[in-house]
């Protein structure tokens, strides 16, 4: 027989979600850094409660925004970063134990990969080996999830402690890449992960060689490895067509990817979901949206996530919005604020 889970309010299981063991210790971090915990999550608008509840379900987009939050408020703009460093891979939950007690380090990856989707719903996490050479990939893949930039670097910190369980505490990834623009104190995170750290990258990623995956796991433990996995299976829920699946998350998320070479195309995103024109756009039409809408709002909020990057040069903007000139991307913002991306930098 399974333990009876404490019963949970409706608001507790949003669609696309993360387990609440993914914020363990949350609440003391933030205090540590100087931020007023309900504070910060309160403008996240996360429940503190849900937070004492490991196998409980998080809104994806509220984390995230939770650490962009104290990233502000703590005026530690490496907040995720540090937060992601000192976390153990037992404070994981059920995911952060399926790693530690698979017979080896390439089992852990591989299980850790297989039962992700339940851990966090929205998301890529991918093991690619190739060669010599592994590669872990993560991306939070939600559409309308922009400002990320946080949960990637905590991500990746909480991976590598798992390989570093297993290698040790001095052992560095080959490379680690983010998909982000380099931030002003990105020397920190070639200090953390003990590698060269590159930006502007596809996707966030881990880069070891191939033969570290049959490094035995201290703490390899096959029958509760298998209870492990069998009670997470049981958190499982039915994919949801509303919210992170929904046509217009899918297209934001199409969007994205093609605005890096230019001007978004309808066919390419309708190619990339096996859908006709008329199909998707009648979909986008139910929800009261145009692909050209789509494209606008996407560029707006990408605008003013970049340009809170106190770094970016602005002359870069245009470029990584898809427009083919910077006039065109400074007659679209001023379209959106009133004002230029340069006054509204300055009074923001």
């Amino acid at each position: 027989m399974h333990p009876t889970p404490a019963r949970r309010p409706a608001a507790a299981t949003p669609a696309i979600g993360v387990l609440s063991s993914a914020a363990t210790g949350l609440v003391d971090f933030i205090h540590d850094q100087g931020g007023d915990a309900d504070r910060i999550l309160g403008r996240a608008g996360l429940d503190p409660e849900a937070l004492q509840h490991p196998t409980w379900s998080l809104s994806l987009g509220q984390y995230c925004a939770v650490f962009e939050e104290a990233a502000g408020q703590t005026q530690n703009d490496n907040f995720g970063l540090r937060y992601g460093a000192q976390f153990k891979p037992d404070g994981l939950g059920m995911l952060g134990y399926i790693g530690l007690c698979s017979a080896t380090l390439g089992d852990a990856l591989r299980n850790v990969v297989a039962m992700f989707p339940i851990h966090q719903q929205g998301s890529l996490l991918r093991l690619e080996e190739q060669g010599p050479w592994c590669r872990l990939d993560y991306q939070v893949q939600h559409g309308a999830i922009v400002r990320k930039r946080q949960d990637a670097e905590l991500s990746l910190g909480m991976f590598t402690n798992l390989m570093r369980h297993a290698l040790g505490q001095k052992w560095a990834p080959e490379r680690v890449h983010f998909e982000h623009p380099r931030p002003l104190a990105w020397h920190e995170h070639c200090k953390v992960f003990d590698a060269p750290v590159f930006f502007d990258q596809p996707r966030n990623s881990l880069i070891f060689r191939r033969a570290l995956l049959n490094q035995p796991m201290p703490g390899r433990d096959s029958r509760l490895l298998t209870l492990v996995m069998e009670s997470m299976r049981l958190l499982a829920q039915p994919a949801r067509e509303q919210d992170g699946n929904s046509i217009v998350c899918q297209v934001q998320t199409q969007i994205r990817s093609q605005l890096a070479d230019g001007e978004p195309n309808l066919e390419r995103v309708c190619h990339a979901l096996e859908l006709t024109s008329w199909t998707l756009q009648r979909r986008l039409g139910d929800d009261g949206l145009t692909f050209t809408q789509l494209v606008d709002s996407t560029r707006r909020e990408l605008a003013e996530y970049y340009l809170s990057q106190a770094n970016l040069p602005i002359s870069d903007l245009a470029l990584r919005l898809g427009y083919s000139e910077a006039s065109a991307f400074s007659r679209a913002f001023r379209r959106w604020y009133g004002v230029s991306p340069k006054q509204w930098r300055g009074s923001h």
